[in-house]
């Protein structure tokens, strides 16, 4: 099953040769690595460019393990490169690789090298790009599955699509899961081992439970004016939990960071307000 992914993959190829590294950013599961070593892959061969200067990574397999030491990396690379002509290089969880930095920032050096990379939100962040690269990264962010990009292989009616879209969301696995007691669990566990971990891995969240509870507050108030000191209230009043505004947040900027939830911020035409 291939899903067409067209925004971003023409995101990638509008940038290609720019002189700058390329980062897919996004969520964990929304398919930045599927972008990269199948979608534009396969547009890079449809080109005419040979296999062979297309040099691919994935550092979280145990059979890269080794290359996640740059000493061994590097020197590896620059013997794959053999001649003029220009060669893609696409790293994907690239956070793994041991001085990462260096190594791109050394890579985009070279006058036939072209540089693409993915990472995990917990570790690879929008903002660690503009302060690792220097200006030297060109970052593409990735959303889940649209609903347009979702019926395109999902195979019932648009009325049933659209009420599995919004049950289970636009996660690329769970087009692959046949039951729904299997698309919960499926997504409880992304949800709690994965993008929950990842914060408080990052961040050093002692309190588990008030993070999962503010996620599940705002989950519920989708649309709705909300800030922290009013969150806090709703803590006190609801959970009879004492957590400063401040705390919460510290919290939300964790949250906004791994892509799981977006700030929209108010806007008011009316007296220049914003």
């Amino acid at each position: 099953m291939e899903i067409k992914r067209d925004y971003y993959l023409n995101q990638l190829i509008n940038k290609m040769h720019n002189g700058l590294i390329k980062v897919v950013t996004g969520m964990r599961r929304c398919g930045k690595s599927y972008l990269l070593f199948n979608l534009f892959r396969e547009y890079l061969i449809s080109k005419g460019i040979d296999k062979s200067h297309i040099i691919e990574f994935s550092f979280d397999t145990f059979e890269n393990k080794k290359f996640c030491n740059p000493d061994i990396l590097y020197p590896y690379l620059k013997e794959l490169i053999k001649d003029d002509v220009m060669y893609y290089i696409l790293l994907d969880e690239v956070q793994l690789l041991g001085e990462f930095e260096s190594i791109l920032n050394s890579l985009i050096r070279m006058k036939n090298v072209d540089v693409y990379v993915t990472g995990s939100n917990a570790h690879f962040l929008s903002k660690d790009v503009i302060t690792e690269f220097r200006g030297r990264g060109d970052e593409i962010h990735m959303y889940p599955l649209s609903f347009s990009e979702f019926m395109s292989v999902y195979s019932g009616e648009k009325l049933d699509g659209w009420n599995e879209y919004i049950l289970y969301g636009g996660i690329p696995l769970v087009l692959n899961i046949l039951t729904p007691e299997q698309k919960v669990s499926f997504l409880k566990s992304l949800f709690e081992e994965t993008y929950i971990s990842d914060i408080i891995g990052r961040h050093n969240v002692r309190n588990r439970a008030e993070l999962e509870d503010l996620l599940n507050i705002i989950s519920s108030a989708i649309g709705s004016l909300t800030n922290p000191e009013k969150l806090s209230k709703t803590f006190k009043s609801v959970k009879n939990k004492n957590i400063s505004s401040n705390t919460i947040k510290r919290y939300i900027e964790y949250l906004s960071d791994s892509f799981l939830i977006d700030t929209a911020f108010r806007y008011d035409i009316k007296g220049k307000k914003i």
